[in-house]
């Protein structure tokens, strides 16, 4: 089974240990693997354990290839009271990320370009953190 909210801690930290020590391309790719976790644990914690449909919310926090992201998937989910709570600003931080972009050459990525994406990541870390004080998670 999978743990979504583990994922997201264990991404998160690696990804910001990479971004400390200037492993820029590492770094961007655990990024964005974060709020895609991140989002998938909220869905299951705020939404309701089971909500995830493997066929339409096993998606990364882009995909070129499918109507979906883990972004918009999320912002779908959100209804009452979590709806304002919990908002995603509607700009996906992460549209010009892909998972593919493990196989890129290094060189291809620098601090500039990942803090879009490490503000993403953190905005869905400190929804984590406000569920969790919430006792949402």
């Amino acid at each position: 089974m999978a743990d979504f909210l583990d994922a997201h801690h264990r991404h998160w930290d690696d990804a910001e240990r990479l971004f400390v020590a200037e492993r820029w391309a590492n770094a961007d790719h655990l990024y964005g693997l974060a709020a895609e976790c991140g989002l998938k644990a909220l869905i299951e914690k705020l939404i309701g354990q089971g909500a995830l449909d493997p066929k339409q919310d096993y998606v990364h926090i882009m995909e070129d290839k499918k109507p979906n992201n883990a972004w918009s998937r999320y912002q779908s989910y959100l209804s009452g009271r979590f709806a304002i709570e919990f908002a995603l600003p509607q700009t996906n931080p992460f549209s010009d990320w892909r998972i593919s972009q493990r196989y890129a050459h290094q060189n291809q990525f620098d601090a500039v370009c990942i803090n879009k994406h490490r503000g993403g990541a953190e905005k869905v870390h400190q929804l984590i953190g406000k569920a969790k004080s919430k006792g949402l998670i």
